[in-house]
């Protein structure tokens, strides 16, 4: 899925799915070892990473997010519920 593509029309599974994949980056851990209902930090993300990922976020679904979402919303199953939210709430296009 494209950038454009994601920015248009997205599911909460589309973002968990890409949430996953941007995590199993950055920890550098295999995605089948990343449970999406245990918190990031538990999973070893590093704020370097947190901040990161926070960016890659309003890069890939055109949203401003706090720098801090990770850590206030610090599970993939968390985020992507905001995240979704988010998401509905942006001018169709």
């Amino acid at each position: 899925m494209t950038d454009q593509e994601m920015s248009v029309r997205v599911s909460a599974e589309d973002i968990e799915q890409w949430l996953m994949e941007r995590v199993s980056y950055y920890l550098e851990t295999p995605i089948e070892e990343i449970d999406p209902d245990v918190s990031l930090a538990e999973h070893g993300l590093e704020s370097v990473y947190a901040f990161a990922l926070c960016g890659d976020i309003e890069d890939k679904l055109g949203v401003t997010v706090e720098p801090t979402l990770v850590w206030d919303v610090d599970t993939v199953a968390a985020l992507t519920v905001h995240l979704a939210g988010l998401m509905a709430e942006l001018p169709s296009v």
